[in-house]
């Protein structure tokens, strides 16, 4: 049985701000909104195929951060993607953090919503680098810098490879592994 992620539930205080962020400045679309004994839940998706990979319901109690999830992740297309919400995030009052990241096998953005859950966007990089990883990039450098950055800080480290070839022998791994268990 394979498994993949398909979706997070939210608990939020302020359920309109928290809207209005994931709708204007992530971009996510409202699909369903409904109620369940008395509480307002309220689902969004980017994704054709997801009914919803967010969902929200305005029952957090407090503020104080929560020990349930370290984050959430979104993966976009191209590093082009990475850069412009971090533009729209730099300009975003209530984006409490900003900060680049970069894993060697992806270049991340690092931001707390309006309510403090940690988000990451990020995409793939060319390479593959064993994990974990965490170093920095500059979003204001031009893609073939942020490259060449990446491949001269990493090309020494354990299980630098083409991301083509890690994609390859994980494949062929799920593969063999299915095989053992049928």
């Amino acid at each position: 049985m394979q498994l993949k992620w398909s979706h997070v539930f939210v608990y939020v205080q302020n359920l309109e701000a928290m809207l209005d962020f994931y709708t204007r400045v992530l971009g996510f679309r409202v699909t369903d909104r409904g109620e369940v004994n008395g509480n307002e839940l309220v689902f969004m998706s980017q994704v054709e195929t997801d009914h919803h990979q967010i969902a929200f319901a305005p029952t957090r109690k407090d503020m104080a951060r929560s020990n349930n999830v370290a984050h959430f992740a979104f993966r976009v297309a191209n590093l082009d993607d990475v850069k412009a919400l971090h533009a729209t995030l730099a300009n975003d009052e209530r984006v409490q953090r900003l900060s680049p990241v970069a894993h060697g096998n992806a270049w991340s953005i690092y931001f707390n919503d309006p309510e403090g859950n940690n988000i990451e966007v990020f995409c793939d990089t060319p390479f593959h680098v064993s994990q974990p990883v965490g170093g920095t990039w500059n979003p204001n450098s031009s893609n073939e810098d942020i490259r060449a950055q990446n491949e001269a800080e990493h090309r020494d480290a354990p299980g630098f490879a083409p991301i083509e070839e890690f994609y390859a022998a994980h494949a062929q791994a799920l593969r063999q592994q299915e095989a053992t268990e049928a």
